[in-house]
């Protein structure tokens, strides 16, 4: 054998290797291929085949019994059907009983680990998405997850008997296809990533059989309402009482105890929740030991009374927890469907008669005051628009404030100079005079044809009276008057379903990345008018719905960060909220019972279930006596 054909025989395997390594990657990642997680931009942190997420124990005891009070302000559950927009479904059931195809890992800002699906695939020009089933998939009743019974949510949720919310997820949907069994592709009308995600994990699967009536038959969607869900969670339903107590018990034999993106997790035995009327009495509650995790939202109880000697004695621990994640826009609502806000000058001014920064000392400083939707995170539009904004602007010149294209917004400040609020107070007065209202001779802001200036703030909480008095003073200085009405949590509700307010409070919920469903969700046009729509502002703008449409269209990162900045300088340029407060952590006091995982992800809540972020606590933590 000549030295010359010995060498290349030598090296042929070794070239053979490194073909099919290269070919292996590209496999891995080119475009329409399955893999076991989708990054939005760029690649998912974990590889296949990776072994459970950093910021959980993997090897964490099960058993015990975990309480938990109300996470938010339902004080009580009439129905056991959360897709639905009449009553209201018990905290925890999408958190613990419902899942989707994929969940978001909490290390990065969007990357979706296939859960019920162990594969996906994206088409090239995202007008689809696969997904292949795992074959362990089971209901609660033990039956196979099919891709049947995808297409049959997907119907539900999509129909007019759902939430406004599902329907407005899935209305770009062209449509189910049932590949086979184990396999559902999602066509859409045009290219959306995002949608395609939130497809990903934002899409609760239920069997076929929940709902079925006597006769075998399907009931419509809004007559399920006391049917036990029949769901492919980690927990069922053990006992309901009266609306006031949940018992979840965990399964044994649940289907992905074992996967890596569950391994680690739902560590109890049970999970009860217990319901109370209202924050004051949760507290009490808490420190009597009725539940063993409080995630508190009001900086003054945190302060003053999350203390005493449980406290002191290393009984109850009280932490603060710092999050990565996007600050969610907590602002007070205008609705714009009321007269009294249609000029920008009347909404500017009531921002330059609230007083954050005395607010704020209250609250022990506790808080930073919201500068823009996307607060605490680089989405937030800054100084000058930079080339990126800038084109995507000056195609909606003609319905803009030529001040968009200047500074961003700044909120004023009342500490900046000694006389800081009679300065803001005269800066509001110049605004409503130049919108056409005038303090009469009785003292009234009137406009020309002489109504007063008048307006409700809506709450559910009774506490809100003591916060806002000093605003209502201010106002008072400028001729208006601003009521307020404290009612129970399901009229509140309803009246927002209805769009029957004037000012409320509103917080959106946190976020890794800006999603462009989300916002056509809350401030697109095309929801204005749908009653129980989250477009609760009433806004119809084009040149928001643009911006918005590119965000959605967004390829890079980049896009994304220009579109979401433009979005920014024209929402806050409108005033169409009073922007209020965020923090970049999270407040909890716990029974000192529990083991933690040593890292805490980057993007995480406590116990909510508001949305696809883990709740590192209630998942992953256990009973440390285990």
């Amino acid at each position: 054998m000549s030295p010359r054909l010995n060498l290349l025989m030598r090296i042929l395997p070794v070239l053979l290797l490194v073909l099919c390594l290269l070919a292996a990657g590209a496999r891995a990642a080119g475009p329409g291929l399955p893999v076991h997680a989708l990054a939005t931009f760029g690649e998912p942190l974990y590889p296949a085949g990776f072994h459970h997420f950093n910021y959980v124990n993997p090897d964490a005891p099960k058993g015990g019994t975990l309480y938990l009070g109300n996470p938010d302000r339902r004080t009580t559950f009439d129905k056991f059907n959360p897709f639905t927009l009449k009553g209201n479904a018990p905290a925890g059931m999408s958190l613990f009983m419902f899942e989707t195809m994929a969940i978001l890992g909490g290390d990065e800002p969007s990357s979706m680990y296939g859960l019920l699906a162990d594969q996906m695939s994206i088409a090239p020009d995202n007008t689809a998405i696969t997904f292949r089933l795992n074959d362990l998939a089971r209901f609660s009743n033990g039956d196979a997850v099919t891709a049947e019974d995808v297409r049959h949510t997907f119907e539900l949720l999509r129909s007019k008997k759902a939430a406004p919310a599902y329907q407005t997820l899935l209305a770009e949907v062209k449509a189910a296809v049932v590949v086979d069994a184990r396999t559902i592709r999602f066509e859409l009308a045009q290219p959306n990533r995002d949608l395609l995600f939130n497809l990903g994990i934002g899409l609760p699967v239920v069997s076929r059989k929940w709902g079925l009536g006597p006769d075998g038959k399907q009931k419509p969607l809004d007559e399920i309402i006391t049917d036990y869900p029949i769901a492919s969670g980690p927990y069922t339903i053990a006992k309901a009482e009266s609306g006031r107590r949940l018992e979840l018990v965990r399964k044994r034999d649940y289907w992905a105890r074992d996967l890596n993106v569950r391994r680690g997790f739902f560590n109890f035995d049970r999970v009860i929740y217990r319901y109370y009327q209202d924050r004051a009495i949760s507290l009490e509650a808490f420190k009597a030991g009725e539940f063993d995790i409080l995630v508190e939202y009001s900086a003054r109880r945190w302060m003053r009374q999350h203390e005493g000697p449980k406290y002191r004695d290393g009984r109850i621990i009280k932490g603060d927890f710092v999050n990565g994640t996007g600050a969610g826009l907590q602002a007070y609502y205008l609705n714009q469907r009321r007269a009294i806000f249609q000029d920008a000058r009347v909404r500017e001014a009531l921002n330059w008669s609230y007083d954050f920064e005395w607010s704020n000392r209250q609250a022990y400083n506790q808080y930073q005051r919201a500068y823009s939707v996307f607060s605490n995170s680089d989405f937030a539009a800054r100084g000058l628009p930079a080339d990126g904004e800038l084109k995507l602007l000056e195609g909606q010149r003609a319905h803009l404030d030529a001040r968009v294209f200047g500074p961003a917004w700044v909120n004023p400040r009342t500490d900046s100079e000694p006389d800081g609020l009679r300065r803001n107070l005269l800066r509001a007065r110049d605004l409503l005079a130049a919108a056409g209202w005038t303090i009469a001779a009785d003292g009234v802001l009137r406009n020309a044809r002489g109504e007063p200036f008048e307006i409700e703030y809506l709450s559910a909480d009774a506490g809100s009276e003591r916060s806002l008095a000093p605003w209502q003073r201010n106002l008072d200085k400028l001729g208006i008057k601003m009521k307020l009405r404290a009612v129970d949590f399901a009229i509140y509700r309803k009246r927002l379903e209805q769009f029957d307010y004037d000012l409320t409070t509103i917080r959106s919920t946190d976020f890794t990345l800006p999603s462009g469903t989300d916002l056509l969700d809350a401030y697109g046009s095309k929801n204005a008018d749908v009653p129980g729509s989250n477009n609760l502002l009433g806004l119809k703008n084009p040149a928001l719905d643009a911006v918005i449409e590119r965000i959605v269209a967004a390829r890079t990162m980049e896009e994304l960060r220009d579109g979401a900045r433009a979005f920014d300088r024209i929402f806050m340029r409108g005033h169409y909220v009073i922007p209020d407060l965020y923090s970049g952590k999270h407040r909890a006091s716990y029974w000192n019972k529990f083991g933690r995982p040593a890292q805490l992800p980057k993007y995480y809540t406590i116990e909510s279930t508001l949305d696809a972020m883990p709740a590192w606590a209630v998942t992953t933590w256990w009973m440390k006596d285990r």
